[in-house]
């Protein structure tokens, strides 16, 4: 009879329980129990096989035994108890029975059988080399090994089983248990794993082995059961391991701690093993990883003892297997990254660190580093764990690198130092997303004033000598780092730093490493290979946009770039930005990005065009690809979608509206795809309104926008007033402003049309421009500004501002169509902001287009200049300005009643109370001069009374806050004055207004406003002469203060050019006024004079400075100041001698007046005298004129060979009438020399003075001759000038004349030429007397002082040189002014050789040795040799001048 429970071959046999149960059946009678005791015990004396009895016992239900083992419910039967119990007592029976037979305790009895039993079980037929290295029980050992425990749990509940014999029988015949089979004598408590560990005294030898062996094994695939059980085995012994070894409790005994160790031992024994296997990651370390859940082992110990366990096996990670060095570490530390070290190791941090905060784990990670040799590796991948897997990592380890950095520089500890160096590159390996990059933390850390080291120069001694000892085991990534962005250092410290540098560079380059291939965000990571230089300046440009796009501003690290990297900014990261690609319509953050690198300046101009130029190539080649989907051209495509579009303004609805904008704004893109302004988005539309031709198509496709958009106001005001249509207007433009191309073709096409076209706009199209310009202005806040070329402002204007110019208001036809332009923006305006406040009105109304109204109106219709309430007895109009619009847009309508409408309209009229909407008498004066005469609306009449109206009537008494002048005559004055200076020369030549001549009719309304300017002053001046001198002399002043005040504004490197054009401008409306005002009147002692001084000193600042050579004023200037003078002098008590006692002042203070005065006096005489004549009834002329006439007479009397006596006149008149005879001679070379030989010098003191005056006057037409030669000019003036040199050279007054800066005898004469003059006169000289002969120089060398002036000559003409102010030479021989200057040098080398010793005294030596030292040495040598200073008696000093 066999009991075996596994399945055979042969007959199907039953059990025990199964033939009980069977007998169950039947109805027991009272003798059969008898019977079956009986027959029991009778079976069992014939079968005594305890084995196959255990197998008969227990549930043999595989499900039910894995339900029992895995904590379920078990299902409960009154059968299957009463089975177990039964069965469990025949065993008792049995086995008390046979050990009583066999004289032994009933135990040992026990213990053998489940051993055979168990031995049974266990041993396993090894079919294949699998199951011989098999570590665990197959599932039906399983299920057999579970029915015998429950059997022995039953022994053991009956008390005849010992469980410690039971092991100790166990371990006799199993050196190496297996680990399952105690895990479940453990699970069913027959034998626990705390005892196995504290009595087993071999279990430190087995244990590990078996837990290596059980965690290296790998059960099949199909066998998920023995698997779940493998890890359940493992982390049960792990949790008994752990609750032993780390339980902390102060009553320990010896033995528990002995067994405590034992544990620790054992754990500390799998960790070592797992990381030694842990870099190749197989499945025993991922077994063994598991039993470290938090949550399988705290089931089983307490949470102190796990956090012990945890922080024990932390620090057995971190001091295991010490052997890599700090050099190591530094040049293997990019190998430790997260994504190079096994996931075993990384998954093992996070098990251990699971139940710990950040700051917790990193105290710890300090505090072994601080007491331990360590494993570095461990160390930089726990890190990198820490910041990889927690968040809060990153600001607890910059606290911790900020610690150890202030401790090392405390107590210059290198360690500390070395630590915060490898976890801040551990962090920075980790990438910019989870820490700092090293280069971000090196400069946090060093680069600035407030670092560790900058604390004092050992501190820096210690960081560099700390950099320079890692230099050769640095990666070279860290190296470029620390040579790009330098610690910082004192200026006075800055040779350590450079020391390191060239270190660091040496080392770079034995790698063969370049710095500049280093990108801007290049960061020390774990990609293994460094990125080639495109693919890191590609990177970098990703990283320097995404930074834009966040923040708004450029990156500091670029903006470093640009200056410190640039071959790498120009080279790399520019044209990885630059790379040419179809730019969206709308910017996007790349497109932002270049255009802010732009504005600062970044870009080179060049590569920007070229970029710009790429780009558009590019949206030109997929033009065809953004066309609409049809067949017909863009044009065709963008008729029918405007035709639409006018359909939806009257009957569509906002959205529909919208929509098809969209449709027509992507069909425009196609015809305008983008030009360089809309890529750069520049602030300004460049308008020029000199070339505004456009492509064809582009003409057509503006004309058909232009065309829709009147249309579509047409149509939409047939039913409603602006003010109750829909948005589609600004919506419209809104479109043409989203295109920059588009919308600078539309200005161009609007400038074209209101500048040359006007007159052929219908009043539709004028209704409808007028429309589109409110818009326009409406737009300003979204709309770029517009820059006219060539420029008529110096800013930019708003688009309405700008296309107003165009409105021209110049003819009559244009006068026409801008009244009507401007009436009908205005209504439409007025109109369109009706329902908004006053202060939003203003965006629908152009103050541009409304002062033009406010000029026009009254110009046009004399109706408008009446005061309101005198036309209206209720004062304005209060209609609403809808009716305004009703009314322009009724073609029955006159415009000209249009226009009186809206002028008398309460709203217009209270727009005039803003400021900006006020035209000021500047801007009326500006809009008056640029009015054609001949073209003009009105007459010569009309506008008389309207300008006399505008000026007197209106803006005279309007207050000065509304643009008038507020009753003040002079500021009315002041505005005509300014407004005719600034009107351009060409419109009226200066030469045209001479004494005799009139105004011309033709051209501007120039003459029109001097008229006015000059009833004015008349006005001024006769209500004044009411004998009140004071009043005439505050308008005499305040004319000349005008003037002064614009040339001394004309102060700047064009000044010269600036104050000549004052000045001419100046003096044509010098000549429109009575010459009389220039002259002041004063009363001294009772009796009135002539005061002249401003004038004087006006005619030597300014005109003096922009005469030409010849030094004189035009004939029409110098008439228009000698009649005022004789007028003014009329007035006076003595008249004549008034006169005379001016122009003898001015002989001497003012010489440029009386020699322009001897220089026309052939032409002024006879209007003069005849003058003279009708002011005093034919009394004689003042004596100064007469000597005027006298001193000509003279001249010319000399000139033809006439000797007479020289008249009492100044010597500068009689000098400048001597030039003036010979001035337009052409042949009288002998007569020149005879009247030299009449005034020789040594006769008379005067005649010396005259010859030297007219020496000036001569140089004077020298210099002009060789800055302008026109005809014999040179030969000539060279040839008066040589005679007169010949004259003079014994005599030294005329070396005074080339002394402009002295005061002497000769300076009025220099002031009759200007400063420039002057300046050039030593380069004149210098290149006169290199013509003069060899005798002369011998002559002129005698002459005392001639040396000292010669060589101060020389210096100015050095000078001059220098400066860059040169001038061509003499024409005939071509010289060049540098071979000037050579021959001017040996010219006075050679006089300097020649010279005797005394020519220069020892002040003049000294000071000549002085300035030649900077400027000529060789000069200043010869002067030291030749003329030797200790040769010199002290009298030659006192002779010499």
């Amino acid at each position: 009879m066999s009991l075996s429970a596994s399945g055979g071959s042969g007959p199907q046999k039953r059990t025990v329980c199964s033939l009980l149960a069977g007998r169950v059946i039947k109805k027991p009678k009272l003798e059969d129990g008898h019977q079956l005791q009986e027959a029991t015990i009778q079976l069992l004396d014939l079968h005594q096989n305890l084995c196959s009895l255990f197998r008969e016992l227990g549930n043999t239900d595989p499900c039910d035994i894995f339900c029992s083992q895995n904590g379920h419910k078990q299902k409960e039967a009154a059968s299957d108890a009463n089975h177990r119990h039964v069965s469990g007592l025949l065993l008792v029976c049995e086995l008390r029975r046979q050990a009583a037979q066999l004289g032994v305790s009933v135990g040992a009895v026990s213990v053998k059988t489940v051993l055979e039993r168990l031995m049974e079980i266990t041993e396993r037929q090894e079919e294949n080399d699998w199951d011989s290295r098999r570590e665990m029980l197959t599932s039906s050992q399983r299920i057999k090994l579970c029915v015998l425990l429950e059997s022995t749990k039953e022994l053991l509940s009956q008390g005849v089983l010992c469980p410690k014999l039971l092991w100790v029988e166990y371990r006799r015949d199993q050196k190496h248990p297996k680990l399952e089979v105690v895990y479940y004598l453990h699970l069913y408590n027959i034998l626990t794993l705390d005892y196995i560990v504290e009595s087993d005294e071999n279990v430190r030898s087995w244990l590990p082995c078996q837990l290596k062996a059980l965690c290296g094994w790998t059960p099949l695939q199909e066998e998920e059961e023995t698997k779940k059980v493998q890890q359940k085995v493992l982390s049960t012994v792990a949790g008994v391991l752990v609750g032993a070894g780390f339980e902390l409790r102060p009553d320990l005994a010896a033995a528990e701690r002995k067994i405590s160790l034992l544990c620790r031992s054992v754990l500390d024994d799998m960790l070592v093993w797992f990381l030694d296997i842990e870099e190749k990651c197989g499945e025993g370390s991922e077994k063994w990883i598991q039993t470290f859940d938090a949550s399988l082992c705290g089931a089983s110990v307490s949470p102190e003892a796990l956090q012990h366990f945890f922080i024990h096996s932390l620090t057995q990670i971190f001091t295991c297997n010490p052997r890599l060095t700090v050099s190591d570490a530094v040049t293997l530390q990019n190998e430790w990254t997260i994504a190079k070290v096994s996931h075993c190791l990384t998954s093992l941090y996070c098990k251990l660190g699971v139940i710990f905060s950040v700051k917790q784990l990193l105290h710890h990670l300090q505090q072994v580093l601080e007491t331990h040799e360590v494993n570095w590796k461990h160390i930089l991948c726990f890190v990198s764990s820490l910041l990889v897997y927690y968040k809060a990592a990153q600001p607890s380890l910059r606290e911790l690198l900020s610690r150890l950095l202030s401790s090392a520089f405390e107590s210059y500890d290198l360690e500390n130092m070395i630590t915060a160096f490898l976890l801040a590159r551990q962090g920075a390996l980790e990438g910019a997303g989870v820490f700092l990059s090293y280069s971000d933390w090196f400069k946090m850390s060093f680069g600035g004033s407030t670092g560790y080291h900058a604390s004092s120069k050992k501190s820096l001694v210690f960081l560099l000598k700390f950099l320079s000892d890692l230099v050769p085991f640095e990666p070279p990534l860290y190296l470029k780092v620390h040579i790009l962005h330098p610690p910082y250092v004192p200026a006075k410290h800055r040779n350590l730093l450079m020391e390191y540098v060239t270190l660091a560079k040496t080392r770079l380059a034995d790698l063969k490493e370049s710095v500049e291939d280093m990108g801007l965000y290049e960061e020390v990571s774990d990609t293994g290979s460094s990125l080639q230089p495109q693919g890191q300046a590609a990177q970098d440009v990703e990283k320097a946009v995404s930074l834009f796009e966040s923040t708004g501003r450029i990156s500091a690290t670029v903006m470093e770039a640009s200056l410190f990297r640039k071959p790498y900014f120009l080279t790399r990261f520019l044209p990885a930005l630059l790379k040419p690609r179809v730019l969206p319509l709308k910017p996007d953050a790349q497109m932002n990005f270049t255009e802010a690198l732009k504005k600062a300046d970044k870009i080179p101009a060049a590569q920007y065009s070229s970029y710009v130029e790429s780009c558009q190539k590019r949206r030109q080649q997929n033009k065809t690809a953004e066309y609409v989907d049809t067949k017909e051209g863009p044009l065709d495509v963008l008729k029918i979608q405007l035709q639409e579009f006018a359909a939806l303004v009257v009957g569509g609805n906002d959205g529909e509206m919208s929509a098809h904008l969209s449709r027509i704004s992507h069909t425009l893109n196609v015809v305008f795809p983008g030009s360089p302004d809309e890529l750069t988005r520049q602030t300004a539309v460049i308008l020029n309104m000199d070339t505004s031709q456009l492509p064809e198509l582009h003409i057509k496709v503006v004309n058909l926008i232009l065309q829709n958009f009147c249309q579509c106001l047409l149509s939409a005001s047939r039913g409603n007033p602006p003010n109750k249509q829909s948005f589609w207007g600004c919506r419209f433009v809104g479109v043409l402003l989203g295109n920059r191309q588009l919308l600078s073709s539309v200005i161009h096409r609007l400038w074209d049309l209101f500048h040359n076209q006007a007159a052929s706009l219908s009043a539709v199209h004028i209704l409808g421009l007028a429309a589109f310009m409110v818009h326009l202005h409406a737009s300003m806040a979204v709309s770029p500004l517009v820059q006219l070329l060539p420029p008529m402002q110096i800013q930019a204007v708003p688009l309405a501002d700008g296309l107003s110019a165009a409105v021209l208001c110049n003819t009559h036809t244009n006068m026409i169509f801008s009244v009507r332009l401007c009436v009908a923006a205005v209504c439409y305006g007025l109109c369109r902001g009706d329902s908004v406040s006053p202060q939003q009105q203003q965006d629908y109304i152009p103050n541009s287009l409304y002062k033009k109204l406010l000029y026009l109106i009254p110009r046009l219709c004399p109706e408008a200049r009446i005061n309101l309430d005198c036309v209206c007895p209720d004062g304005q109009l209060e209609d609403s300005p809808t009716i305004l619009w009703s009314s322009i847009t009724d073609d029955k309508n006159n415009w000209m009643k249009d226009v009186l409408h809206l002028w008398r309209h309460a709203a217009f009229q209270q727009l005039e109370q803003m400021p900006q909407y006020q035209l000021c008498f500047s801007e009326w004066l500006h809009n008056e001069l640029r009015v054609q005469r001949n073209e003009d609306v009105l007459s010569d009449t009309q506008r008389q009374q309207y300008q006399q109206w505008a000026c007197l009537e209106f803006y005279l008494t309007r207050p000065e806050e509304q643009g008038g002048c507020g009753g003040d005559a002079k500021k009315l004055c002041t505005h005509l004055f300014n407004g005719i200076m600034d009107q351009p020369l060409s419109d009226l030549n200066l030469e045209k207004l001479n004494c005799s001549s009139g105004l011309s009719g033709a051209g501007t309304c120039l003459p029109d406003l001097l008229s006015r300017l000059q009833e004015l002053v008349y006005e001024m001046e006769v209500s004044n002469l009411s004998g009140k001198c004071r009043r005439r002399a505050d308008l005499w002043d305040f004319l000349f203060e005008i003037v002064s005040q614009r040339c001394s504004s004309s102060v700047s490197i064009t000044s010269k050019l600036s104050l000549q054009r004052t000045l001419h401008a100046w003096n044509r409306v010098l000549l429109a006024l009575p010459g009389v005002v220039f002259f002041k009147i004063k009363t001294e002692g009772g009796r009135t004079a002539l005061d002249c001084n401003t004038l004087i000193e006006h005619i030597n600042q300014h005109h003096r400075k922009v005469c030409p050579p010849a030094s004189v004023l035009p004939c029409s200037i110098t008439a228009h100041f000698l009649k005022g003078l004789l007028c003014a002098g009329v007035q006076c008590d003595h008249p004549a001698g008034e006169v005379n006692k001016v122009l003898s002042q001015m002989s001497i203070t003012c010489p440029l007046f009386m020699v322009s005065a001897v220089r026309w006096w052939q032409q002024l005489s006879p209007l003069l005298f005849s003058l003279w004549a009708r002011l005093r009834d034919g009394e004689s002329l003042p004596k100064q004129l007469q000597l005027l006439t006298d001193c000509r007479r003279w001249a010319c009397s000399l000139s033809q060979g006439l000797v007479i006596q020289m008249p009492p006149a100044a010597v500068l008149i009689c000098a400048a009438s001597l030039h003036g005879a010979y001035r337009g001679c052409e042949e009288q070379q002998q007569s020149f020399s005879d009247v030299l030989n009449a005034l020789k010098p040594e006769t008379e003191a005067k005649h010396q003075q005259v010859l030297v005056s007219l020496l000036f006057l001569c140089m004077k037409d020298y210099l002009s001759a060789l800055l302008y030669p026109q005809g014999k000019s040179f030969e000539k003036s060279k040839y008066f000038c040589s005679e007169l040199l010949t004259v003079l050279v014994k005599s030294t007054d005329w070396l005074l004349i080339f002394r402009s800066n002295e005061q002497n005898r000769y300076h009025s004469v220099t002031l009759t030429s200007s400063d420039d003059c002057m300046q050039l006169m030593p380069w004149a000289i210098c290149s006169l007397l290199l013509l003069q002969s060899a005798e002369f120089l011998q002559k002129a060398l005698c002459c005392p002082g001639f040396l000292h002036n010669a060589i101060l000559w020389y210096l100015s003409v050095l000078q001059l040189f220098l400066a860059g102010d040169t001038y061509t030479a003499l024409p005939e021989k071509k010289v060049e002014p540098s071979q000037i200057l050579k021959d001017t040098k040996q010219f006075v080398m050679s006089l300097i050789s020649q010279a005797p010793p005394a020519a220069l005294s020892s002040s003049q030596l000294r000071q000549l040795e002085c300035q030649c030292a900077d400027l000529d040495p060789e000069l200043a040598a010869a002067l030291s040799v030749h003329l030797d200073p200790h040769s010199l008696s002290p009298e030659v000093d006192f002779l010499q001048w």
